[in-house]
């Protein structure tokens, strides 16, 4: 038997199908990350101010048999969203070190990568690489506390690959001044992990009214940029650690970056010669040269 859909994601499927009082019901959940789902029904009408027979609806368009189980659904959500993993794939043979750190910690990555590619939709993959490879689009990229590096690393490869790549400084102070080129024809590359940022979500909602696209790399419970998105990745990010970890979302990084390079082999080509040409220029580059040359 698959794994059951998680409840953000039914929202999202259905969301052309609710009714107004559905949608604001669905927003009020989507925006508490559904921990008001686990209120009781008439509290749960209160706050998002529908009647409780909206709230019956709702679960039954989702596919449950009404509000209880529902909940039992968001209760299992929210749990697997705060606990370490309990079990883990195999990751291809027994590890040295029987219960080492290591052992456990290369145990957790492959069921991470397994599971974040069992999920990844390829058509979305080669959509969003096809939007990464359009010279005419402008890309933006920026991450959050822990996933700034993971940006970084993405923007140092395109602006290689194109023209037209930048990143945004990690200030929120100097964002607005970034949005005045984050329009139509701009797309927004956002990394966003638990515990989500109120500051990219609110940059994302900015560039979103002004009309860019949004493409999205979060982890397996989504980020609430993930309702402004055009595109999103979710990688699985549990390991034994107070960190989550990134890798199976650096996966997903080089992949894209291969794809990128591919599309765009001859340009890329001449930008990585053009590249090597200046830095052969370049005195500044070369080991052993004092500032008097």
């Amino acid at each position: 038997m698959g794994r059951r859909k998680l409840v953000r994601d039914l929202l999202r499927e259905k969301q052309a199908d609710l009714t107004a009082s559905e949608r604001k019901l669905a927003a009020v959940l989507q925006d508490g990350q559904l921990v008001p789902g686990l209120q009781s029904i008439t509290k749960l009408a209160e706050s998002a101010e529908v009647s409780t027979p909206t709230i019956v609806r709702l679960a039954r368009k989702l596919g449950f048999d009404g509000f209880n189980d529902l909940q039992d659904a968001i209760r299992s959500d929210v749990a697997d969203a705060m606990k370490q993993p309990l079990a883990k794939l195999d990751p291809g043979g027994p590890m040295p070190g029987g219960d080492h750190m290591l052992s456990r910690f290369v145990t957790a990555v492959s069921d991470n990568i397994n599971r974040t590619l069992e999920r990844l939709d390829t058509a979305a993959f080669d959509r969003v690489a096809g939007v990464l490879a359009d010279p005419s689009r402008r890309l933006h990229l920026l991450g959050g506390r822990i996933t700034r590096s993971n940006a970084a690393y993405f923007f140092n490869h395109l602006q290689i690959i194109r023209p037209g790549v930048a990143l945004l400084d990690s200030a929120p102070s100097v964002w607005p001044q970034a949005l005045l080129d984050i329009d139509g024809g701009a797309v927004l590359i956002v990394f966003d992990i638990r515990r989500y940022e109120k500051g990219l979500e609110k940059l994302a909602t900015l560039a979103r009214g002004q009309g860019a696209e949004i493409v999205l790399f979060t982890d397996i419970w989504g980020s609430p940029i993930e309702r402004y998105a055009d595109h999103t990745f979710r990688a699985m990010v549990e390991v034994p650690s107070a960190w989550d970890s990134t890798l199976a979302l650096n996966l997903l990084i080089e992949a894209l970056i291969a794809e990128v390079q591919a599309r765009r082999s001859d340009s890329s080509a001449q930008r990585i010669a053009a590249l090597e040409d200046m830095i052969g220029e370049s005195r500044i580059f070369r080991s052993g040269q004092g500032a008097a040359d």
